[in-house]
């Protein structure tokens, strides 16, 4: 059996972030791409602003990057959100409304879990460090590392267990009202939602907030959120 082809949105990178290279480019980072190749899984990158429809794949995996333009949830402008890219909101909405129509596995982390939400019609905090009573979550010198609680009986806590410890963080939004038909399944101990799914329960959909890329060459828990979504995506391979 073919390996099931995951679909990644890449994001444009302006000229001069990659050395030599006079014109931008579409990236994605690599940890996304070998935690997707050691669960058995092929990668194709989809660039923002492509006017084709997209090719048929087995599943969608929605990345990190810069902040959702807070039109796109009725949010209020902030001086601290950044790396607005329209194109690519308009692609990731688009892909994730399809996804969740159309039943294809979808895994999105970190900018992904918001994409996701504001997708189903909810809502995210423009910037974390305004509101009273949160740890940090994300830090311009590092990278914080924080637990997470998952719901038990939850696809999360199936896929990592009820404590997912040392998550790799870094974001300034997180969720606020969370979308129709998700549900929060993770917290950090402060109670911001670090993780959602689709109410239905057939439905292999998960948002996490955190980055379980950067840890999943060290640590099987974090590698087994790529290993699950990859099983189901094979699964969904078997049944095209």
């Amino acid at each position: 059996m073919a390996p099931p082809l995951i679909a990644i949105p890449g994001y444009r990178l302006p000229a001069g972030r990659v050395g030599r290279w006079i014109s931008g480019a579409v990236a994605v980072p690599i940890p996304y791409v070998e935690a997707l190749w050691r669960a058995g899984a092929r990668v194709v990158v989809l660039p923002p602003g492509d006017p084709g429809p997209p090719p048929p794949c087995d599943a969608l995996l929605l990345v990190g990057g810069g902040d959702v333009d807070p039109v796109r949830y009725g949010g209020a402008s902030h001086p601290r959100v950044s790396g607005v890219d329209p194109e690519r909101d308009e692609l990731e909405l688009a892909l994730a409304r399809q996804a969740l129509d159309t039943g294809t596995p979808l895994l999105a982390i970190c900018r992904g879990v918001q994409v996701l939400n504001v997708a189903r019609g909810g809502s995210l905090h423009a910037h974390l460090p305004d509101l009273e009573g949160l740890g940090v979550h994300g830090n311009e010198q590092g990278e914080p590392v924080h637990e997470v609680v998952a719901r038990p009986g939850s696809r999360l806590a199936r896929s990592c267990g009820e404590q997912v410890g040392s998550c790799p963080s870094q974001h300034h939004q997180g969720l606020d009202r969370v979308g129709e038909g998700l549900v929060a399944t993770g917290w950090t101990e402060d109670g911001l939602v670090e993780a959602v799914e689709a109410e239905d329960a057939g439905a292999w959909v998960l948002g996490v907030q955190w980055h379980p890329e950067r840890a999943a060459a060290g640590d099987p828990t974090h590698q087994a959120v790529f290993d699950a979504f990859v099983a189901a995506a094979a699964a969904a391979h078997l049944g095209r």
